[in-house]
């Protein structure tokens, strides 16, 4: 006879789903109802540089804990220009980032993810890509980027930094668009996407640019680490842990550098400090862009850093450009990678938060307003997806050597 199990402790990670705030098309009841336990959000309307105080962040708090959820991750509290190129501003934003850190875990919030990507946040060059059984996924053309690079934006040495082949193909893919396309890709590359931390128009695009002529990959590394260092400290005394997201793409863009797209770039950054405060966001479709990033082999190295999971999949296309797959198709084995989740989790008894990332707009949500990569329809799918493979990832331990029932 079989008899019934509570499977609530089997899992590795804590379900979540991020949520831009009140404005978002999603709502807190309709991520409850998808099965999640927490949500990862932000203050959106706070300037980068600016302090989040403690009244707006228990507002926030309130608000999710009214829908029955709690406040699992922040994403993201914003690093200020400033600060990467450590220009003018730059201490009065650092001091606000430490104020910021404190007002967090004054409410009880302790996972702050941040990036360190220069001027833009996550780029792509499409919006709306038709997929064979008809759902739209995000998509990134390298050569549309160099086309808008090359003959939209018209970067000052622009062309050195792409090849003969990569010139020629933007050059057609350019001639090929008319007004309304070649618009669009402007819009859809400098304007901004949802959780990113500034948006531009192409002619301040161009200016903000050119303020990082001088840093390269090398002083952007040297600047990490110094803020790092100035703020590390200050997240340890409060038991805050902070997980930094992956560049996304992992490789320059328009000349900027990017210094954490490889397992080199991350344990640069933990051997410079090394305190358990200084934590990963590990989100397998940025790694996982790069073919020479092993994900299992950097879960395993990196694992006791990793206080964030974003189970999202790309498929790789040639010559650099990718497009959002399903959580359980593209080009990463999101069954290993859950697998080694599994493993870390139990070795260290602690379940780490996820979220499924950049769904496919699908079925009812093709036709109602949506945040790109983040309608609710396409992320249930690919939370109810990744919740499956867990399930059968955390059963296959206790079950295999498990006498059949009777």
């Amino acid at each position: 006879m079989t008899t019934s199990r509570d499977t609530s402790t089997d899992t590795s990670m804590e379900q979540t789903m991020r949520w831009f705030g009140p404005e978002d098309p999603v709502s807190l009841s309709d991520i409850r109802q998808a099965g999640c336990e927490g949500v990862v959000t932000a203050l959106h309307d706070v300037p980068n540089g600016h302090v989040w105080s403690v009244e707006a962040i228990t507002r926030r708090r309130e608000l999710i804990e009214a829908h029955g959820m709690r406040w699992s991750v922040v994403e993201s509290l914003p690093v200020a220009e400033s600060v990467k190129r450590r220009s003018a501003g730059c201490d009065e934003a650092v001091a606000a980032y430490r104020e910021s850190l404190a007002n967090l875990a004054a409410c009880g919030l302790r996972t702050v993810t941040y990036n360190f990507m220069p001027v833009l946040d996550w780029t792509r060059t499409d919006l709306a890509y038709p997929m064979p059984d008809g759902a739209l996924a995000l998509r990134f053309d390298a050569d549309a980027l160099a086309a808008f690079d090359l003959h939209i934006l018209g970067r000052p040495g622009a062309g050195a930094d792409y090849d003969a082949a990569t010139t020629a193909r933007a050059a057609q893919l350019f001639s090929s668009l008319d007004d309304e396309a070649r618009h669009r890709l402007e819009r859809t590359v400098v304007a901004g996407l949802p959780g990113s931390e500034e948006s531009f128009g192409t002619a301040e695009f161009r200016e903000v640019l050119a303020t990082y002529a001088t840093i390269d990959a090398d002083t952007l590394r040297s600047n990490h680490i110094r803020f790092l260092t100035e703020v590390v400290p200050t997240a340890e005394e409060l038991g805050v842990r902070l997980v930094v997201h992956p560049d996304d793409p992992p490789f320059p863009l328009f000349g900027l550098p990017r210094v954490v797209s490889t397992g080199s770039d991350l344990a640069t950054l933990f051997d410079a400090v090394p305190a358990a405060a200084n934590g990963l966001c590990f989100c397998v479709g940025s790694l996982g862009v790069r073919e020479d990033n092993d994900l299992v082999a950097m879960i395993r190295r990196f694992g006791s850093r990793i206080g964030f999971l974003h189970l999202r999949n790309v498929q790789r296309e040639p010559h650099g450009s990718f497009h959002e797959a399903t959580h359980l198709g593209g080009s990463s084995d999101m069954y290993a990678v859950v697998r080694e989740v599994d493993r870390l989790s139990r070795r260290e008894g602690r379940r780490i938060p996820m979220r499924p990332d950049h769904g496919h707009q699908m079925l009812d949500d093709l036709g109602r307003r949506t945040n790109p990569g983040y309608s609710a329809i396409g992320r249930l799918r690919g939370l109810a997806e990744l919740r499956g493979l867990e399930m059968g990832v955390a059963r296959s331990h206790t079950d295999a050597d498990s006498p059949t029932d009777a």
